[in-house]
């Protein structure tokens, strides 16, 4: 892997970085990286979600059956004619699918983090927000911080945590009077002397 740094502009080409300080890229600039790497993905599919689960149950086979059918070709012609590949083409896709396993891997925790990280600033994000809510509800008090008014109540409207808005109050119905229960009938069997 190279050590090589994304430029963006010429105003971060500029900036004097040691070399070996950390490569941060921007959103936009990651986007078309991995725009470009998909281009280079071979066989790169998107599939239904249908498509994908009955895939995935054939997908799912035991290698060593997978390994035993690739033999299997390989020593009939007749099973060859019959599947259509050779076990020589056989055995470079079971390869290029375990070579592409680690590729799996990587991915989704590439994801995972960039998902994180995303939590994490929101969180941030949030926490100073409520914060900033919770200082000028203060500061409104005083007549010098009356500025912060309007972004007090923009605040309070489009606040979705804490308190639950009532929608356009519909009439209930009235609760159904419950029916009186009948007593039990009095046991009229005759008691039996042991």
């Amino acid at each position: 892997m190279s050590s090589e740094k994304v430029v963006n502009n010429a105003a971060t080409a500029a900036d004097p970085t040691p070399a070996d300080a950390p490569v941060v890229i921007t959103p936009e600039a990651m986007v078309e990286q991995l725009r470009a790497m998909r281009a280079q993905i071979p066989q790169y599919v998107q599939l239904s979600k249908p498509d994908a689960r009955s895939i995935r149950i054939l997908a799912n086979l035991n290698p060593e059956f997978a390994q035993a059918a690739i033999n299997a070709v390989g020593a009939s012609p007749r099973v060859e004619a019959t599947v259509g590949q050779s076990a020589e083409e056989l055995q470079i896709v079971a390869e290029t699918a375990a070579r592409w396993s680690p590729v799996e891997d990587e991915l989704r925790a590439m994801l995972n983090g960039v998902s994180s990280a995303n939590l994490t600033r929101r969180s941030s994000l949030a926490q100073a927000a409520f914060l900033t809510y919770t200082v000028s509800k203060k500061l409104v008090k005083l007549p010098e911080h009356a500025n912060l008014l309007p972004h007090l109540e923009q605040m309070r409207r489009t606040n979705r945590l804490g308190r639950r808005r009532k929608s356009a109050a519909q009439p209930q119905a009235p609760a159904p009077t419950p029916e009186p229960t009948p007593s039990p009938a009095p046991d009229t069997t005759p008691a039996s002397h042991v």
